[in-house]
């Protein structure tokens, strides 16, 4: 393990222990307990609305009333006598010492506020020195200027209202923490799962009739028609309908009436006002999952088998959850709300939290994030901080602080996402300090300069782990384009692509060899030889013969001694930033990375490996040719990204076998069965390139799997986001 990726684990455990202790201490019924004993606060608010000889005239919301602060109250002798005395008839299971630590509260309404003239016992002997109290509470309207008896119906009205609240907010928080747990926990235990003893043998069955195949017919890296998505594999959609399932029980089970009451004295209205606080509070509790699976420096990547494309599927769709339980919110907040609150800043900075993610889901399409992925990025990191900051702002300006908590489930969010800012920014400077912050560009020979080669020599990665990917940044290479734009990468470590020259390695059981010497595909050109000079050490000589074309790797002048440190970048040209790559010997760059892309724990464990890849793709399979013994590669490109075999030619010629071909396709289906004819247990295929051939590659890994008797462990390393 690399210093820096330990140093991410710990901090990782850290946080989430910091997380975890503050979720267990933050939350109403999880360590805070802001109405006490319902007894004594269903005494305080039947007798608070009551003005006293002390308070000042004043209106709420246009209306003439009496004002009366906390210091008044905590003055009054009518008011303290008053609530000592109801406090003494309801709250009989309390014994004094107690009666005293909630007395304070109480009496002053909020912490913080001047402290009651008298103690609860003072205030107690008061009133019983006078003889037990006969007269009954005055009507809301009036003035309490005597001790008074509160009478069984009307305390019993606010007592059932509060306790109603108190016990619909423990429960939300109960199945808040549940939703938490289960999207943190189930992707680890169903990957401990299958660890288990004679699990292997039941997933070969399961993969390619359950997990593998995809939803909606062959689309899965490749978008459904009319760019409206990608389709989740069958695996990956159980997944999504489980926590669909989850969410949709915890949001309509357990329902309590607490009638007759003040507060809600209908029951669909009251039950529509816990629907309301259950919704909101799961909503906060999948924004801490919210960030996670989008994040670079997800943990759950480094102790599950899940890739990343699928914990970015997972964001978008918990991302739907969440404008779900807030439109719910808002729905039922309409009716019994607006009327009376829709102008205060709570509310709105409430409204403006469910524009912003709403907008986040328009503006996140895939077909915008396809034309315009750059402003789609920026756009949305600016309306997810609207988002957060809208949810804080509305709960904090409603009721405060450290009152029900609401704010941990932000504080666990905003930890998540602060630590992966601060883990990026990290590898940045980590990856600066280690080795150059300068790339050598390379614009390789073909039709339009469509790839380049970049080298970025100093860093000690060895030998690459597979299925990882970096991140580069090019700060300097447009003047237009934004500094801090980053796109990921698939990365070749130098030292293998700077091995010795290639010998020939015995065949292992079953396949054919072909030398990538002989690249053929289809092709009606006809003229006798075409040179094609390259960059650096090999040059290559086309010629047709019978209809085939056939590309010889002819060494050329020795190249300079290569550095065995260091990593390369093939990069094809697209849209972005990366159409303003020239070539340059100094090209200022910044590396956030590696990060892991794949699984690669079942591929390492097969008995053979099939590394496909379609262009450029190429890239993302080399690291396996080193860390596998026994490997087959099958790689397909169009005419325009011939440059890209000389380039990494020294490296495909250390596997055993090699199928390389220009211009024509591979028979996914023929190379499976020539894996099952040659007697193989268990076959690895790993696949990247365009989106089509790592769709036609899992249609033909399905169907091969299901034949049998050869398993078969699929990894797709493909950019879905």
């Amino acid at each position: 393990m690399r210093p820096f990726t330990a140093f991410l684990w710990l901090a990782s455990n850290l946080i989430l222990g910091a997380i975890a202790e503050k979720v267990a201490s933050g939350l109403d019924g999880y360590g805070l307990d802001p109405t006490g004993d319902w007894c004594m606060w269903g005494c305080y608010w039947t007798i608070s609305p009551l003005g006293l000889e002390c308070s000042k005239p004043g209106d709420i919301n246009g209306i003439s009333t009496l004002i009366t602060s906390p210091a008044c109250r905590a003055s009054d002798t009518s008011f303290l006598t008053t609530l000592a005395w109801c406090m003494h008839q309801r709250c009989t299971y309390l014994r004094v010492w107690e009666l005293e630590a909630k007395w304070d509260g109480s009496a002053n309404v909020l912490t913080g506020t001047p402290g009651a003239k008298w103690t609860y016992t003072e205030a107690l002997q008061h009133v019983q020195a006078n003889g037990p109290p006969t007269r009954e509470l005055p009507s809301p309207t009036n003035i309490l200027n005597f001790t008074a008896v509160v009478p069984e119906g009307r305390y019993l009205l606010t007592y059932n209202g509060l306790g109603g609240i108190q016990r619909e907010q423990i429960a939300s928080n109960t199945y808040g923490i549940i939703v938490l747990v289960v999207g943190f926990g189930a992707p680890i235990i169903l990957t401990w799962l299958g660890y288990l003893p004679y699990m292997s043998r039941l997933l070969d069955k399961l993969n390619p009739r359950i997990l593998y195949p995809s939803s909606i017919g062959r689309y899965q890296v490749a978008p459904l028609p009319y760019l409206i998505g990608n389709a989740p594999t069958r695996g990956q959609a159980l997944a999504i309908l489980g926590y669909f399932i989850l969410n949709l029980l915890v949001s309509t089970i357990d329902y309590r009436s607490f009638q007759p009451q003040g507060l809600r004295p209908n029951l669909s209205v009251e039950i529509g006002v816990y629907v309301l606080y259950r919704t909101g509070i799961i909503a906060f509790a999948l924004l801490p999952l919210l960030l996670l699976f989008s994040s670079r420096n997800n943990v759950l990547l480094h102790v599950t088998n899940w890739s990343h494309a699928t914990y970015l599927l997972l964001h978008r769709w918990v991302a739907r959850l969440f404008c779900i339980h807030a439109l719910v919110h808002t729905i039922v907040a309409l009716p019994n709300f607006y009327a009376t609150d829709a102008k205060k800043p709570y509310w709105i900075w409430g409204a403006v939290a469910t524009v912003a993610m709403a907008l986040i889901l328009l503006t996140s399409v895939l077909w915008v994030r396809r034309q315009w992925y750059e402003a789609f990025l920026a756009v949305h990191i600016v309306l997810a901080v609207i988002t957060i900051a809208g949810c804080w702002y509305h709960v904090v300006l409603w009721i405060g602080m450290g009152t029900y908590g609401y704010e941990t489930w932000l504080y666990v969010a905003c930890a998540v996402w602060f630590f992966d800012r601060l883990a990026r920014a990290a590898r940045v400077v980590g990856n600066a300090l280690e080795g150059s912050r300068r790339a050598h560009v390379v614009e390789l020979d073909g039709p339009g300069g469509e790839y380049v080669r970049v080298d970025i020599p100093g860093l000690r990665w060895g030998t690459g782990d597979p299925g990882t990917h970096v991140y580069a940044y090019f700060p300097t290479l447009s003047l237009w384009r934004q500094p801090w734009e980053n796109h990921p990468f698939s990365l070749v470590p130098a030292v293998l692509l700077h091995r010795a020259p290639k010998g020939e390695k015995s065949l292992p059981q079953g396949g054919n060899k072909t030398s990538v010497d002989e690249v053929v595909g289809s092709s009606s050109r006809s003229d006798s030889s075409t040179p094609t000079p390259t960059t650096g050490k090999k040059s290559l000589s086309v010629h047709v013969v019978d209809d085939e074309v056939v590309v010889d790797v002819e060494k050329s002048s020795p190249p300079p001694p290569p550095t065995a440190t260091g990593i390369t970048l093939f990069i094809k040209k697209a849209a972005g930033v990366t159409k303003h790559l020239r070539a340059d010997s100094r090209l200022f760059v910044l590396l956030d990375g590696p990060y892991p892309n794949t699984p690669t724990r079942e591929i390492r464990r097969c008995d053979r490996l099939l590394l496909i890849a379609g262009g450029v793709g190429i890239t993302s399979v080399l690291p396996w040719i080193a860390n596998h013994p026994n490997v087959k590669v099958c790689w397909s490109l169009r005419e325009s990204a011939r440059c890209l075999i000389a380039e990494v030619e020294e490296l495909v010629s250390q596997a055993a076998d090699r199928d390389v071909r220009v211009g024509s396709r591979l028979n996914f289906d023929d190379l499976l069965a020539r894996e099952v004819v040659a007697g193989w247990e268990k076959v690895g295929v790993v696949v990247s390139g365009p989106g089509g051939l790592c769709d036609d590659v899992r249609a033909a890994v399905v169907a091969a799997g299901r034949k049998g008797p050869t398993a078969f462990e699929l990894e797709v390393d493909a950019y879905t986001w």
